[in-house]
């Protein structure tokens, strides 16, 4: 039985949540608290397994709450969100902070969709109580170099990035250490619209490479990185001699919108050029296209158990034999890079 914490300063969100955790059989709401001090206190006699977190709130907001609460003790925390401009910034420096997820914060007409509601908090809830819980620090922002008798990167190289729960710090620590000549780079996070604005405008603040979210038409170039919006696919595709993005309003895969299979499925004409790497995330989207890419010439990597927040796609990754190497997060762009390089000439 998973052991639940609710934390927010509204009563109907604490009812609501409260009920639609309820109604599955292998999670209980052990208490609800209103600020974070009595959370505080309940924390030491409920012993929680996870934490539901509200951002804003009276005394103290709740970055400050979850700073405070990953020092001294890390625990699973989901974070209710307020899905707006304003409140993706805050959500995703949760994440940084130590936060595993997040979800929208229900809303008084949520009732026709609650059991779609229900099922996404219960499952995260599930996730969470099983996740890695990592310590906060700063990621480190100088480029990883290549060594020895390598100096560019194949001109047709792509290198590609799946990813889910734990992703958004994971691609960060990837990004953070990416050469500004870096090849061009495509990213499927599971994030929703909106978020993936914000996480793309925080990605180029804090990289060498040029970060955006991708746009229908935007061309791959050399130290570019683009991120799918969410709501919508991403696939690359060849039109004429550029390489370009294509956005794709079609159906969820996997229950996913972007999803990873359709990146990885887009990039097999190509994929004696393409990279692809599985980071952390439930389920298992991207295993498939990654067998795909690996059964028609690309280089695939996935990350390690040790290092994933949730070892649930690298996993799928893994037991379909679609990855060539399994590798902790600290040497994913080491493995990117090497795999694109081109020996150097010697005159």
């Amino acid at each position: 039985m998973i052991k639940v914490l609710v934390i927010d300063d509204s009563p109907l969100i604490r009812g609501i949540l409260t009920e639609v955790l309820k109604q599955a059989r292998d999670i209980t709401v052990v208490g609800c608290a209103e600020d974070p001090y009595q959370a505080r206190q309940m924390i030491k006699t409920l012993n929680p397994d996870v934490l539901t977190l509200d951002i804003e709130m009276p005394k103290m907001d709740g970055l400050s709450f979850l700073r405070n609460l990953m020092r001294l003790r890390p625990m699973p925390v989901v974070m209710i969100s307020t899905l707006t401009q304003q409140g993706s910034p805050a959500t995703l420096e949760a994440l940084e902070i130590g936060a595993i997820d997040f979800i929208a914060k229900p809303t008084l007409n949520i009732a026709d969709q609650l059991q779609a509601y229900a099922y996404t908090l219960q499952e995260k809830i599930r996730v969470a109580s099983q996740a890695r819980i990592r310590a906060f620090k700063p990621a480190a922002n100088a480029s990883f170099q290549i060594q020895g008798e390598t100096e560019k990167f194949d001109l047709n190289a792509i290198i590609a990035i799946g990813a889910s729960t734990g992703g958004t710090e994971a691609i960060k620590e990837v990004l953070m250490t990416f050469p500004k000549h870096a090849p061009p780079t495509v990213i499927t996070q599971h994030i929703p619209p909106v978020f993936s604005t914000s996480f793309a405008q925080r990605m180029d603040r804090c990289c060498t490479v040029a970060v955006k979210e991708a746009e229908h038409g935007d061309v791959l170039a050399s130290g570019q990185v683009f991120i799918a919006p969410g709501g919508k696919h991403l696939k690359i595709v060849k039109r004429g001699s550029v390489t370009v993005c294509e956005l794709d309003d079609t159906a969820p895969v996997n229950r996913h919108k972007p999803a990873v299979d359709v990146l990885f499925d887009s990039l097999v004409p190509m994929a004696k050029s393409v990279s692809a790497v599985l980071l952390t995330g439930m389920g298992s989207d991207g295993a498939k296209g990654m067998l795909k890419l690996r059964q028609s010439g690309a280089k695939t990597a996935a990350q390690d158990e040790k290092s994933s927040v949730v070892w649930g796609m690298p996993r799928a990754a893994v037991q379909l034999e679609a990855a060539q190497k399994v590798i902790p997060l600290s040497k994913v762009t080491q493995t990117l890079l090497y795999s694109v390089a081109k020996p150097c000439r010697k005159v």
